[in-house]
């Protein structure tokens, strides 16, 4: 895989969830293995400018954290390229353009989904930003803003002639949110719009299966999770592992899911501190705990996690109290064990069970 002048060891992407995707995660999931690409949350330009604390918080790194892309969103000109300058200072492999994101304190400013609705207007910026850096710039759009609106391979095919080296495609509409299914047929569109650049598809891919679905149907030239991957930091490996082979690993053991969830924990509290560390876990931790079979008893106490000891006996109390559920083996019991990810694993389509990943509630007015 290339993106210009730079060379990818694989098709597999970490795409930015907000919150969620910070330098504790990122290493978590290149250690697990099968991960091409790694990107920052998405980052506003004019506080990257400004030296925000908060911003620079957002992209900081180190060495096993390679490669990195940065995500910046903004509509200024001035203000999108000094910050693409300030991010290929900090050693990232390319600079990624937020025009996805449906969050209206994003949108309100022209940036994210807003940027899908003015082709002129995004294309120029974007072209002044690709002559300011020497790494690639990329982009990350949806379809378009609905489906009245479906943008997205115009605009593919524009951003490609101002010097985009690939595009990441979330095939849905803005004003879906994260609502309803992806339209692989869209994303298959935007494929068939550009010349060369690379197309990553991106939305609902939660399982090795569904990412071979979406390559396979779309003609995408890489897949690149985000909920899917916070669900299952394992994803990138086991996909990697289905497509090279066939064979489909499977999944991790629940001590497998504790050491990593351990090792987060432990990534958190450097990065951020303990207190800060261990607040922000309270998020994190349901998230491993979802494939744990018999999980309440955990979940109602982790949310008030305060410290590294507090979360060992936490978690000592609920091994404790989930081996009510084994059997003699250590296995959990077959009516206790998590659902299956897919309705339809093997076959097409391949559709994520409702439910199955959390989205925010609510309005994407109110996100």
């Amino acid at each position: 895989m290339r993106f210009g002048k730079l060379e990818l060891q694989g098709n597999l992407f970490l795409s930015p969830l907000a919150g969620y995707t910070n330098l504790p995660f990122r290493l978590v999931a290149r250690q697990l293995g099968g991960l091409a690409l790694a990107t920052t949350d998405l980052v506003n330009a004019r506080s990257l400018v400004e030296r925000n604390p908060k911003a620079l918080k957002l992209v900081e790194s180190r060495a096993d954290d390679f490669p990195l892309a940065v995500q910046l969103f903004g509509s200024v000109p001035q203000e999108m390229v000094e910050a693409a300058r300030i991010v290929e200072s900090l050693g990232a492999v390319s600079v990624d353009i937020n025009m996805g994101c449906p969050v209206r304190k994003v949108t309100q400013i022209g940036g994210g989904s807003a940027m899908m609705t003015d082709l002129c207007k995004t294309t120029e910026l974007v072209a002044q930003m690709v002559k300011a850096v020497q790494i690639p710039v990329t982009a990350k759009m949806r379809l378009g803003w609905d489906d009245a609106n479906l943008t997205a391979p115009d605009l593919a095919r524009v951003l490609e002639e101002a010097g985009v080296a690939a595009v990441f495609v979330h095939g849905r509409t803005r004003e879906q949110g994260f609502g309803g299914t992806v339209n692989l047929e869209g994303i298959g569109r935007v494929v068939e719009a550009v010349r060369q650049i690379p197309v990553i598809g991106n939305g609902d891919v939660v399982t090795p299966a569904a990412a071979r679905h979406m390559l396979q149907t779309t003609g995408c030239a890489g897949i690149s999770i985000g909920r899917g991957a916070f669900y299952d930091p394992w994803i990138f490996r086991r996909t990697r592992e289905f497509l090279d082979t066939g064979n489909l690993p499977e999944e991790p053991s629940f001590e497998e899911r504790v050491r990593v969830m351990r090792k987060h924990l432990d990534l958190m509290i450097e990065v951020f501190g303990e207190v800060q560390g261990c607040r922000m876990f309270r998020k994190v931790a349901p998230w491993y705990a979802r494939r744990f079979g018999p999980c309440h008893e955990f979940n109602k106490k982790v949310v008030q996690l305060e410290s590294r000891q507090h979360f060992d006996k936490i978690l000592e109390d609920y091994i404790s109290w989930r081996r009510k559920f084994l059997d003699e083996k250590g296995n959990l019991l077959p009516r206790y064990e998590p659902g299956p990810l897919v309705a339809s694993f093997m076959e097409e389509p391949v559709a994520i069970r409702t439910g199955a990943i959390p989205v925010p509630k609510g309005p994407v007015e109110i996100w």
